[in-house]
């Protein structure tokens, strides 16, 4: 690429890119340069503008500033000023990278949620601002030409940068202190000191270390889910409960995140009585003992627990001090331990069972010696609770500086380490230590005695009788073997002493936080309480204040062997969790499910959740029982009440995927007239301006088919469309609020006609498309437009072209109730301003003295509150003083009228026409439902008179053979005879207003009225169809004598052959059908089976 001279070149900087302004109008030729050499330098091309643009390009020298302009996601800046080469004079600082546009570079603010504490939200410019005419009238406000340029902003956002800086004071953590340290103090616990001894005494050197790598295997695969998790996107605070909430959904996030925050609690409290129970011993040694040893363990476990709350109330700054502290006293016990086994053993130690390392003992203790009522997985169940501990720092996740580097890299390296601690323990302690020792001096071997060939016996001393009574040493004896080993013991006591504590510290703080997190997303509506957070850090006071009252009542229980096992599996329940939402989110596929952690496997995941669910049961079978059963209460509370929000859960996706998959599947399977089922498009306008049309639809739709409510948007596409998208979510909450199965739609058009008849073309998805089109009756025909009357006919022409079958509904007062709903909406804005000015009057008079009235028009300025136009003062308080059902009663309850159980009565079917047999499906399905069970069908059919019983018997065997209950059937034989003068006479004044009347006109003036008023029914016309209308207004009479005491009358539609009856007479035609009778559907299907006999 040849690089143009620049006819303006713009001071280079250190700092920044070299932006020069490059006029391409110029031929080619040598860049302007200060050194000897020529410069080496790219240029990047964003556009083929024809004239002036900038072209961002660097010296070498500026390499690493690129480099750091890339990772710190920065924009490029500008060092001067530009000169004014664009068109739009005061327009030129929205562009970015040279372009006249308002389009703005990358950055991770515009990615942020509202109110992150990372950094402010900034709203990017708009599609519509973008795509729309660019305003010349743009005001460049002092400064914000530069921060708009490059994607920082809009002027109003300081507020927001602002706000951000209060957060300088708060304390985080790195992964060691936050994460690393935490998980090891966690998972080295009072097991690690008094039970591992025991532990590789009876399953031996080998399945000991199998036990350990057993149960390592579990949370290590915990551990990895856990860091997948976590590098999936910003980390807030709630440890499990946040991971599992925002994978899984708040169902089960709910429920294991309050027994996690539970167990957290009592957890407290186990730790603090173990650690009372050591000092209680020590007690007894020394004979110092306060009262007795239930009461001891009472009194230093209150005055601990007191302790450790004060230190966790005083911030997290101090609990971490703390906790370095407890840490590496328990590496000098660790370390002490190892030293201990190398000095040489004296002659108490020996006859104890301490020899050092020997091969001989390494050898005997190598395999298993279970004693009675024990085995591996007995074993297992009192070793894996030492294992556990991981989630220690994700549980404090909110106070880490990066929890997506932290959390991985801390978790992990804490497994490992603690691991291989174990097992060098383990290993160890039994090449040093034999299983059965007296501890007496004087069992040495003496010549002469028979040796049993165990090692002690090789190694001089004879255990022998501990085969036959109990002895008080060895490993399978003496929990306090490694206090023993070690170089000093009391040190040993020590690392008790901090394992307990740090483990008890660490739940201290977990508790608390994982509560408050759950209490703020509001799943469990009686915990807000605690949702408060004090301090720069949000501390939960509160959470710690309850934390500590549950620790204090388990701690003077004193016996905790019973919630111990719960306790346990409370955990395994949420790393089982942890694993399954990490399977369960990469099962989704969902596209944001990228984990920057990717050392994980689904399947891996969600074998280590069937995992932790076995090892539930191997510990204790009736606690893992009696977590389950907890869980899932907690899961059908929350999903009964239905928490409000939305967390993009795998559960989410999964569902999508699964929807997905099976409308894909059902598009490889023909339809069967079996599988038939009315799927509608209802014209509700907005649903709840149409409750009952949609009432009516519903009926027949629930659990059954598809319902669609259609609304069509007619005017300029610009405020249609964002009309249309305000309130798309806003309508379809609705229908979900009202416990409506159905979906909203909406589209804009020109007119109401093209609007639906994209509708009926576009809508549904695959074999779930729309087969019935579902209107209401054009009750207000005559005053309507007439383009409005055509719009109404010619989508039911329009329906019928696309082979749609149309249902036409008319009840007596209507359906529109938005003049009802609009009425309300005025009367709860007043009642929201009354009550508002009431709440700052009230704060007034409680502030007396504190700025007076002057106070009180602030605050009532503050709440907006305008006083309503003299016009308008009386239409509102007249309102006011009436209850929205007397404004217009009948509405009102006409539009419920079909939400009410239906009493006893019948659903007459006048099945007249064979349209496949819709007009008869609809009122079955119907009487399937709870509302209509009571009613019965009564089947009208027309027939010849002197065929009335054998056409009555044909119409039951056909009844029969669809299995279609009915009460009765009746033959209408007369409904082809002329109707009554005075019915004929009420049809007649109808249509007057509408009739051309040509043939009493001269030809001439007839052609002149038929081209003015095309849309006139005709002379011609009228007479040509007369037997049809005549069909009409005889039916009314029938329907009048035969079911006006009908809850429901379902008809065949009369279809109009198109260019042959005008939309007036055919409208003419449905009103005089359907006038003065209860509610009526207008049926008529696509004339293609939906009922068969055949099996």
């Amino acid at each position: 690429m040849s690089v143009n001279t620049p006819s303006n070149s713009v001071p280079s900087s250190t700092s920044r890119f070299q932006v020069h302004v490059i006029n391409e109008g110029h031929g080619s030729g040598a860049a302007v340069s200060d050194g000897a050499d020529p410069p080496h330098y790219e240029e990047t091309s964003f556009g083929d503008e024809a004239q002036n643009r900038l072209r961002i390009s660097f010296r070498p020298g500026n390499q690493e500033c690129y480099d750091n302009f890339l990772q710190n996601g920065d924009s490029a800046k500008t060092d001067t000023t530009f000169h004014a080469y664009d068109s739009h004079t005061n327009t030129y600082y929205l562009q970015t990278f040279g372009h006249n546009t308002m389009d703005a570079v990358p950055k991770i603010e515009y990615y942020r949620n509202t109110g992150s504490v990372s950094g402010p939200k900034v709203n990017r410019p708009s599609l519509l601002e973008i795509h729309e005419q660019l305003a010349k009238n743009v005001t460049v406000a002092p400064g914000s030409a530069d921060r708009v340029a490059n994607g920082d902003g809009m002027p109003g956002d300081e507020q927001a940068e602002n706000k951000e800086e209060d957060t300088a004071g708060v304390v985080k953590f790195g992964w060691v202190k936050g994460v690393l340290v935490r998980c090891m103090l966690n998972i080295w616990g009072v097991m690690l000191f008094i039970r591992l001894s025991w532990i590789v005494g009876e399953a031996g050197i080998g399945l000991g270390v199998l036990i350990i790598l057993l149960s390592t295997m579990v949370t290590s695969i915990t551990g990895l889910s856990t860091s997948a998790i976590a590098t999936n996107g910003f980390v807030r605070g709630g440890g499990a409960y946040y991971l599992i909430s925002r994978s899984l959904g708040p169902e089960f996030g709910g429920s294991i995140g309050l027994i996690f925050a539970f167990a957290n609690a009592v957890a407290v409290a186990m730790y603090v009585v173990g650690f009372a129970e050591t000092v209680v011993d020590l007690l007894k040694e020394s004979d110092s003992m306060m009262v007795d040893p239930t009461n001891d363990i009472r009194i230093i476990g209150s005055i601990t627990v007191v302790i450790l709350l004060g230190i966790s109330v005083a911030g997290m700054e101090w609990e971490a001090k703390a906790q370095v502290i407890l840490l590496v006293i328990l590496l000098i016990a660790i370390a002490n331990f190892f030293i201990g086994t190398v000095i040489p053993s004296n002659n108490e130690k020996r006859s104890r069972g301490f020899f050092n390392y020997q091969a001989s003992i390494f050898a005997e203790n190598f395999g298993p010696s279970f004693t009675k009522g024990e085995g591996f997985f007995s074993v297992f169940a009192i070793f894996f609770p030492a294992a556990t501990g991981i989630l220690a720092g994700a549980n404090i996740s909110g106070d880490l500086e990066d929890p997506q580097d932290a959390i991985p890299r801390g978790t992990m390296l804490a497994i490992f380490i603690t691991t291989v601690a174990y097992i060098g323990v383990a290993i160890c302690v039994a090449a040093c230590v034999v299983r059965d020792a007296t501890g007496s001096i004087n069992d040495t071997i003496v010549s002469g005695m028979n040796c049993n060939g165990s090692a002690a016996c090789g190694l001089g001393y004879d255990f022998s009788r501990c085969q036959h009574e109990p002895c008080q040493y060895g490993l399978m004896n003496n929990f306090q073997v490694m206090s023993m080993v070690s170089g000093f013991g009391p040190l040993i006591t020590a690392g008790i002493f901090s394992a307990t504590l740090s483990s008890a510290l660490a739940s201290l703080v977990s508790a608390p936080k994982v509560f408050q997190a759950l209490c703020k997303d509001n799943i469990f509506k009686g915990l807000q309480f605690f949702a408060k957070g004090y301090g720069k850090n949000n501390e939960p006071l509160r959470g710690y204040f309850l934390t500590f009252v549950i620790a204090m009542a388990f701690i003077l229980i004193a016996e905790l062997n019973v919630i111990a096992p719960i306790i346990s599996n409370f955990f395994l329940a949420s790393y089982a969790l942890i694993n399954f939402s990490c399977f369960h989110a990469s099962y989704a596929k969902s596209p944001g499910w990228r984990p920057a952690y990717g050392i994980y496997n689904m399947w891996v995941s969600l074998f280590g959740a069937i995992l932790c669910c076995a090892v539930m049961f191997v510990i204790n079978w009736w606690a893992a029982v009696i977590t389950y059963v907890i869980e899932l209460s907690l899961y059908i509370y929350v999903t009964y009440k239905k928490p409000d929000v939305n967390w993009g859960s795998s559960t989410q996706a999964l569902s999508y995927v699964s929807a997905l998959d099976n409308a894909l599947e059902l598009t490889t399977v023909e339809d069967h007239v079996k599988n038939f089922r009315p799927q509608c498009i209802v014209l509700t306008g907005g649903p709840m301006a149409r409750p009952a049309l949609l009432d009516i639809t519903h009926a027949f739709t629930k659990n059954s088919g598809l319902c669609i409510c259609c609304e069509v948007f007619v005017g300029p596409r610009k405020l249609c469309v964002k009309e249309m998208n305000s309130g798309m979510a806003k309508k379809q909450a609705w229908l979900i609020k009202n416990k409506i199965k159905a979906f909203y739609a909406a589209v804009a058009a020109d007119c109401f006609r093209d609007g639906v008849r994209s509708l009926l073309q576009a809508s549904g998805l695959g074999r779930m498309k729309p087969n019935t089109l579902v209107i209401g009756y054009k009750k207000n025909w005559r005053k309507a437009p007439l383009s409005e009357i055509e719009n109404y006919v010619g989508i039911i022409h329009d329906a019928f072209d696309f082979e749609i079958g149309v249902v036409i509904v008319r009840i007596s007062q209507g359906f529109d109730i938005s003049p009802v709903l609009q009425v309300q909406d005025e009367l709860e804005k007043l009642e929201q301003e009354r009550l508002a000015l009431e709440a700052a009057i009230k704060d007034n008079e409680r502030e007396e003295g504190k700025g007076g009235i002057r106070g009180l028009f602030q605050k009532v300025g503050k709440l907006n509150i305008t006083k309503p136009a003299p016009k308008k003062e009386g239409n509102i308080n007249t309102i006011q003083s009436m209850h929205v059902g007397e404004l217009n009663q009948k509405l009102v309850e006409a539009s419920a009228q079909f939400k009410k159980k239906q009493g006893k009565g019948t659903i007459d079917v006048w099945w007249l026409f064979d349209d496949g047999g819709l007009t008869l499906l609809i009122p079955y399905i119907l009487t399937l439902r709870k509302k209509w069970k009571d009613c019965k069908l009564r089947i009208y059919v027309g027939g010849k008179i002197n065929r009335i019983e054998e056409e009555k018997i044909s119409m039951a065997s056909l009844l029969s053979k669809f299995r279609i209950k009915f009460a009765d059937i009746h033959i209408i034989g007369d409904i082809n005879i002329k109707p009554n003068k005075e019915s004929w006479k009420v049809f007649e004044e109808m249509i007057e207003p509408y009739r051309l009347h040509e043939s009493h006109k001269d030809l001439t003036t007839a052609e002149k009225l038929k081209r003015e008023s095309p849309w006139k029914i005709t002379d011609a016309e009228l007479e040509a169809v007369k037997e049809k209308s005549y069909r009409q207004v005889r039916l009314n009479e029938l329907l009048q004598e035969h079911s006006r005491a009908a809850n429901l009358i379902v008809l065949s539609l009369p279809v109009a052959r198109k260019g042959s009856i005008s939309d007036l007479l055919y409208t003419a035609w449905l009103e005089i059908l359907t006038r003065n009778l209860p509610p009526v559907l207008l049926v008529r299907g696509n004339h293609k089976n939906v009922l068969t006999f055949y099996s």
